[in-house]
C-alpha cells in the first residue's frame, strides 16, 4: 500500500468539490489543480457573477473548513477587483480504518465535506 502524496490528496478533494459543483449546474471556466495555486475553480452560470472556488484538502476530518483568515483577506481584495465571489471548500479525508492514519491509494476513506462556505458574496 502506498500513502497518497499531498498532491494526490488535493486532487481527490478537487474531484469531490468538482462533482458537487457540476451537480449544482456550474460550468468550469478554468480549473487549476496545482497545490497552493488559487483559485482552483473559476465558475460560470448564466445570470450570476463569476465565482472563485478555493479548495483545501487535509486529513483533518474534525475541522476541515478552517482556513488562514489573513491570507483570505488578500485573496478577497483580488476577487473584488475581478467582481467575483469566493467560495471555500474545506475537505477532510481520512483513513477509513484509522482516522489518525495516512490515506492510502486505492483504499477506503472517510470524507468530511458539508458544503461550500461563501466567503465573499
Amino acid at each position: 500500500m502506498r500513502v497518497l502524496t499531498a498532491q494526490e490528496l488535493h486532487n481527490l478533494g478537487m474531484n469531490i468539490a468538482g462533482k458537487r459543483l457540476q451537480e449544482m449546474g456550474y460550468e468550469f471556466v478554468s480549473v487549476n489543480s496545482q497545490l497552493k495555486k488559487h483559485p482552483q475553480f473559476v465558475l460560470f452560470k448564466k445570470g450570476e457573477p463569476t465565482i472563485f472556488v478555493l479548495v483545501k484538502t487535509s486529513n483533518n476530518i474534525q475541522s476541515p473548513a478552517d482556513y488562514d483568515v489573513l491570507w483570505m483577506e488578500t485573496f478577497k481584495a483580488h476577487a473584488k477587483k475581478q467582481k467575483a465571489h469566493i467560495w471555500f471548500a474545506g475537505i477532510g479525508i481520512a483513513n477509513a480504518e484509522s482516522v489518525g492514519g495516512p490515506v492510502f491509494k486505492d483504499q477506503p476513506y472517510y470524507v468530511a465535506f458539508d458544503d461550500f462556505i461563501k466567503v465573499l458574496e
